[in-house]
């Protein structure tokens, strides 16, 4: 029996578009995001986070995102979801036709100030709110907490603090919560720590987790969650991104390299893994650069090794 028959199914949601595009200076025109997008959908992917709802001035590579999720429309079989941060935020995800919003705060007071200019717990009180209405207006919502894992600035992240904020998002109304690894400072036992603790003060939530890569710990944290009963991961193709808000935080878990290790495993991803290195491979010549993933490198070797 492969590890994936006893707890339901794998869901990787890809993240290239919003938190992979975020830190690049090389703006992303809306036909190359379009067809990032169907590359990524042809390829498998079922959940993909496409934007967010921020000033344009702050981050410009999501100045787009409204007119990109109306010509997207609805996609069979795909969720396309966006992030949300604040009140406005969801006046413009609701306006667009959005139907799945990622809607997270820090659970760090001096990232929170940072990334979002106000104090951590104002910004959960006021994002709890902000989870009801967009509940009540029909939007499918995913709570997230940001720096779970620890803060560049201010260290570990006490787990009390995790839980406190986990479960008002949950009396909110939100059914799933993302936990974030923002500035790549989980272990492997962190992550199954937190996971186990949230499991058992709110047992009915459904968990995901957004991992980054900084310390090359990536993979290990991911397998350690799914041994922990995790089954949602974000992921990044070709290892883009990370907080623009954070020191050195960059390099999501590459899409192509989580697909790989769960397949090998025997657990089905639905991804097409040829399909994902070859999006790396456009993506590595529209930045001129290589990326961190791995994958693409090994296919390429395997290839010219024929």
């Amino acid at each position: 029996m492969s590890l994936d028959d006893k707890d339901g199914k794998l869901l990787l949601e890809d993240e290239t578009l919003r938190d992979g595009l975020q830190m690049e200076s090389r703006i992303f025109s809306l036909h190359e995001k379009l067809q990032l997008f169907h590359w990524l959908k042809n390829a498998g992917l079922k959940r993909i986070q496409v934007g967010s709802f921020v000033h344009p001035k702050k981050v410009p590579q999501m100045a787009d995102t409204d007119e990109l999720i109306q010509t997207l429309g609805i996609q069979e079989d795909t969720v396309i979801s966006a992030l949300i941060l604040n009140e406005k935020g969801l006046e413009r995800a609701l306006k667009c036709g959005v139907t799945h919003a990622s809607m997270s705060v820090s659970v760090s007071d001096t990232h929170s100030r940072k990334n979002a200019g106000r104090p951590a717990a104002e910004a959960l009180e006021t994002m709890t709110r902000l989870i009801r209405d967009a509940l009540d207006s029909g939007l499918n919502v995913r709570a997230g907490l940001q720096c779970v894992f620890g803060c560049v600035y201010e260290g570990k992240i006490s787990e009390g603090a995790v839980l406190s904020a986990a479960e008002k998002m949950a009396q909110a109304g939100a059914k799933e919560i993302n936990l974030s690894d923002t500035t790549g400072m989980a272990t492997p036992y962190s992550v199954r720590n937190v996971v186990k603790s949230v499991n058992k003060e709110i047992p009915h939530i459904r968990i995901s987790i957004h991992l980054h890569d900084t310390r090359g710990l990536g993979l290990a944290n991911m397998f350690s969650g799914y041994e922990a009963g995790i089954r949602t991961f974000d992921v990044c193709t070709g290892g883009l991104g990370g907080c623009p808000f954070v020191r050195g935080a960059a390099g999501n878990v590459p899409t192509e390299d989580a697909v790989n290790m769960f397949e090998s495993m025997g657990i089905k991803t639905g991804i097409d893994l040829k399909a994902i290195c070859d999006t790396v491979a456009a993506l590595e010549a529209t930045l001129d650069r290589m990326l961190p993933g791995r994958m693409k490198r090994v296919q390429e070797y395997n290839e010219t090794s024929k």
